[in-house]
């Protein structure tokens, strides 16, 4: 039986080109998730968006002298050529900047009013008394208390994870004039997680055996310490503006719980430009819907804690069915950040390697429990050694010698023995446990499932040395062939949620037209008499890093 699956992907500040942390950390393995699920017969709704009302986008803005909605415009139209390049398939990509959006905020803004889990208090906020401005939490630079990184912001730590206020910092310093700020009190609106604490802890007590255990151990823990009811707006003048006008001017809801709504208002939009605009309620009122989270560690508390806080006092609406956040990917030790210009550039990548080349690499050190390292001679190593020699190498020579052999058609393989339909039959074990990993969100562990089968496959071949047997015995050698191909067909169906364009490629080559999971999570038996196209490599060997600007 189909299920019906709902994948929301961490919203990307547009302050900045997408890094590949970024990349590894949720947008690719959201990707492979969603084309296995799409393959496996599902009805899957993938959905993000530009998140332009971050504060890192008004410091940017600052720097440049410009406007926010100008750097906002500039890094969207980018962030969608980059989707397009590297084969993100989202069924929507939108922005919190759409009517939408706003009023989608609003409703759900008013219907935890209603239900009193939001209230109106004071607060002691930072001022910066020579910029003549309330600040931010991400105008608030100091050290964090828990782990004395000396970046972190007022409202997390990016080193340990931690979320934070701004209060509470050693040493605060203004990100817009260096000085110490002052604490004056301001009126705001509060999520009362205080309240929502407890049900929250009930929830994630319950049924979460599927969650990576960093994930809910870290959540859980924090429970445990209690969740402080926490400010919902800010005196900003970038942003959604409050359904309601009690506090007076210049308040906007604050970001972090404004983009989290975004996964509803998206799916909504999704809807109407279907045509179909009650269908969002099928992901979000259906409880039969399971609904996954794709980000990185620095905002599992965000989509863990404060937004099924959030959905449980708005009420009626699914809870997370899974959130398996990755860890980071370092560069030179360190973590990538758009902000701090620290990170290789998805774009710049994008220029330099195959497609296909980048997924592979990035995929084989996806931080799932353990944060991981990019390295250029490391992806060089593993493009030439597992890429290249492993899997290109035997559907190069494969279809090369069959293309030349066998009239450029699929052989008549006669009857085939034990060996060949031993490999055939291991062949849909490991595409079985290709999808079963995927569908766990085990990402690595179904890419060494499928380069495994390739190297068995590799192992036939050198066993039944076709090449030699083409001209003293064209029988076995064409039974080799078929078998070979049936195992190709194979690796190309469980590849194809990481290497999504040459798997394509392979596919025509193969003689076939349509997308490669035309027929589902089931690969194509070779027929006899098939015309293949004419081969070519799919893969490159690189000889050197190649140095990115």
């Amino acid at each position: 039986m189909s299920e019906t699956i709902l994948i929301g992907v961490a919203w990307p500040y547009t302050n900045g080109s997408l890094h590949l942390g970024q990349i590894a950390g949720a947008y690719l393995p959201a990707d492979i998730f969603a084309r296995y699920q799409r393959a496996a017969g599902n009805r899957v709704l993938m959905v993000s968006g530009s998140d332009q009302h971050g504060t890192p986008i008004t410091v940017r803005a600052e720097q440049e002298g410009t406007t926010p909605q100008a750097i906002v415009d500039r890094y969207h139209a980018e962030f969608l050529e980059s989707w397009q390049r590297f084969g993100i398939t989202f069924d929507l990509y939108t922005t919190t900047g759409t009517k939408n959006h706003e009023a989608t905020v609003h409703e759900l803004f008013l219907r935890l009013l209603q239900n009193s889990y939001i209230y109106k208090g004071s607060m002691l906020q930072f001022y910066d008394e020579q910029a003549k401005r309330f600040l931010p939490d991400r105008y608030v630079e100091g050290t964090c208390p828990r782990c004395d990184y000396e970046g972190a912001r007022g409202d997390q730590c990016d080193n340990c994870g931690s979320n934070l206020d701004a209060t509470d910092l050693i040493n605060p310093r203004s990100r817009f004039t260096g000085t110490e700020p002052v604490l004056r009190e301001t009126e705001h609106y509060f999520l009362a997680l205080s309240k929502l604490n407890e049900p929250v802890k009930q929830w994630l007590s319950t049924d979460k055996e599927h969650w990576r255990r960093h994930v809910l151990n870290f959540s859980l823990g924090l429970l445990e310490e209690g969740m402080p009811d926490r400010a919902i707006t800010r005196d900003l003048e970038w942003g959604v503006r409050l359904p309601v006008e009690d506090l007076g001017e210049g308040k906007r809801i604050y970001v972090w719980y404004e983009a989290l709504t975004g996964y509803v208002s998206a799916t909504r939009e999704w809807a109407q430009k279907q045509g179909t605009p009650e269908a969002w309620r099928d992901f979000w009122e259906d409880p039969a819907c399971k609904t996954y989270y794709f980000i990185g560690k620095d905002n599992i508390v965000f989509h863990t804690l404060l937004w099924p806080a959030w959905l449980i006092g708005a009420g009626g609406l699914n809870l997370p069915y899974d959130v398996p956040a990755n860890q980071f990917v370092n560069f030179g030790g360190a973590k990538a950040s758009t902000s701090l210009g620290t990170a290789p550039f998805l774009p710049d990548y994008l220029e330099r390697y195959d497609v296909d080349a980048l997924r592979f690499y990035l995929s084989s050190i996806m931080p799932e429990t353990s944060d991981s390292e990019f390295g250029e001679a490391d992806l060089i190593r593993r493009n030439n050694d597992e890429l290249v020699s492993t899997w290109g190498n035997l559907v190069n020579r494969v279809l090369t010698m069959t293309y030349r052999n066998f009239d450029r058609k699929v052989p008549d393989p006669g009857a085939l023995r034990e060996a060949d339909q031993t490999l055939l039959d291991q062949g849909q074990e490991a595409l079985a446990a290709v999808g079963e990993a995927i569908g766990a969100c085990h990402f690595r562990e179904g890419l060494r499932a499928a380069l495994a089968y390739a190297q068995e496959a590799n192992r036939y071949l050198n066993q039944e040395e076709p090449w030699k047997t083409r001209e003293s015995d064209p029988p076995s050698a064409a039974r080799a062939l078929y078998t070979a191909i049936g195992a190709i067909e194979v690796l190309k169906l469980a590849l194809y949620p990481y290497l999504p364009f040459t798997s394509q490629q392979l596919h025509e080559m193969l003689g076939h037209s349509g997308p490669v999971d035309a027929q589902g999570w089931i690969a194509v038996v070779p027929v006899a008499g098939t015309p293949l196209q004419k081969p070519e490599p799919l893969f490159k060997k690189l000889d050197a890093p190649e140095a990115v600007a």
